[in-house]
């Protein structure tokens, strides 16, 4: 390495130094609880397997050993609810920003369950195939983007479409969402694209063209018997018959039970909004900066919910940068500011992440390598730089609004690109700290991530650090 890495290198592990002693292995904590994957016997997870965010689990760990008494919580990135509902379940009165449709759709469906009628939702299941069969005329609920063309045979596309015809003529909005919610769940399953990363890989037998080796995703069902097993399954889950139901195991009837708050848009915009020292807890995870893009991984989804070629596109943009093809939105962001009347708040975001010299130093390395045709795509630097650049906004407003006292807790990830780990934990800690949180603990994983093969293969194995950071406001 050059003697100008090493200067670059140096400020990193200044703020390593630094922050070292925060630094604290959390033995009580593992993969299963920072992700989804400890929710998968609860419902709405059991029937939709959204895998971005963290277990009620991590949530409900936090809120009472941290908490005294039950208050108000806020998710900025709400996903599919996960901190919303489990704080709801402790008896905190909860609020979750999010952006993409098929959390906020999730949330809602959720909520609807609490308003059901399920021996109504049992009987009009039990009416769906015999009035779809009768339906002549129906409209054409779903116009694909180029991504999911041909997703589906020609039979099921004309299936859904009618179901969906069908369902949004219920009169009760609550079972509407349900049965609506039943084939959002199952789309994988009746199409010839499975989930692969953040892409869709196809099945041999779709209209497409594909290269390489023949992919056989097995037996794709049929639209009927797919929607029927999971509207089952839903009513089974939720029948208080059962010696147990899924919601009375994780339910606490000694709370006294506040209503969910969803605010559909981006945090960027939304957060500003929101009343000063208002909120006693945040826990949050942001999308992480590696490049997954949610509006492909979830393209069935949203051309399911109705969102077309434009509307995906400009939801890419609009989420926070994490991919390649965002494009900078500091000069939006400085006139929304200006235009809420707090260019000041703005100069202040700006001024603390160029004083960030670890910040400097990754954007710097990060450019040095683009020059040098070491990264595997020339916008990676400009994404780095506004991932932290955008986050560094979202944590003043965080800041902002927290109570004196009050704590935010944030499940991340650390990244490498070319073969330079950018500690993400250490920056966005700096960050909180500038805006007024004190850092009392940075948790991480016993076991880290591992890097890209491609990284591997080039840089060797290595693992970098997963984890949940505690600020408290002061």
């Amino acid at each position: 390495m050059d003697k100008a890495a090493e200067i670059f290198q140096s400020e990193r592990e200044k703020l390593f130094d630094r922050l070292a002693d925060r630094l604290e292995t959390a033995y009580n904590l593992n993969r299963k609880v920072v992700s989804f994957q400890a929710n998968k016997e609860e419902p709405v997870y059991r029937w939709f397997k959204y895998k971005e965010g963290f277990s009620s689990t991590l949530v409900k760990y936090f809120l009472s050993e941290y908490a005294p008494k039950a208050g108000k919580v806020l998710d900025p990135f709400a996903g599919a609810g996960t901190t919303l509902f489990a704080g709801q379940e402790l008896g905190w009165e909860s609020y979750g920003i999010e952006l993409l449709p098929v959390g906020a759709f999730v949330m809602q469906t959720r909520q609807a369950l609490n308003e059901i009628d399920v021996e109504q939702l049992r009987n009009i299941s039990k009416k769906v195939w015999a009035e779809i069969a009768k339906l002549k005329d129906y409209q054409k609920h779903i116009n694909h983007i180029s991504i999911t063309k041909d997703a589906f045979s020609d039979e099921t596309e004309e299936y859904l479409n009618k179901y969906l015809t069908y369902t949004s003529k219920i009169k009760d909005k609550h079972i509407q969402t349900i049965l609506k919610f039943a084939a959002f769940t199952v789309l994988e399953e009746i199409s010839y694209t499975r989930k692969d990363g953040q892409y869709l890989r196809w099945d041999y037998r779709s209209k497409r063209d594909l290269s390489g080796k023949p992919f056989d995703k097995g037996k794709i069902l049929t639209f009927e018997e797919a929607v029927k097993s999971k509207l089952n399954q839903i009513i089974q889950d939720l029948s208080p018959n059962q010696t147990t139901s899924l919601f009375e195991q994780f339910d606490n009837t000694q709370v006294d039970k506040q209503p969910v708050k969803i605010i559909e848009g981006s945090c960027l915009e939304q957060l500003p909004k929101l009343k000063s020292n208002y909120f006693d807890f945040i826990i949050t995870s942001p999308p992480y900066c590696n490049r997954y893009d949610y509006t492909r991984t979830y393209a069935l989804e949203l051309v399911y919910l109705g969102y077309d070629t434009d509307q995906v596109r400009n939801l890419r943009q609009t989420m926070l940068s994490c991919t390649v093809e965002n494009k900078e939105k500091v000069e939006y962001l400085e006139q929304f500011y200006a235009s809420v009347n707090q260019s000041k708040a703005f100069e202040s975001v700006i001024e603390a992440y160029n004083n960030s010299e670890a910040m400097t130093e990754v954007n710097s390395i990060l450019d040095e390598l683009n020059k040098l045709g070491k990264l595997n795509n020339n916008n990676i630097a400009r994404m780095v730089k506004n991932y932290f650049l955008e986050l560094c906004f979202v944590i003043y407003e965080m800041a902002r609004v927290t109570k004196s006292g009050g704590y935010c807790v944030m499940v991340n990830d650390n990244v490498r690109y070319g073969g330079e780990e950018i500690p993400v934990d250490l920056i966005l800690s700096e960050f909180a700290e500038n805006f007024g949180f004190n850092i009392n603990k940075i948790f991480v994983l016993p076991k880290g991530k591992g890097n890209s093969s491609q990284q591997m293969g080039n840089y060797g194995r290595t693992e970098v650090r997963k984890c949940v950071y505690l600020w408290q406001k002061r």
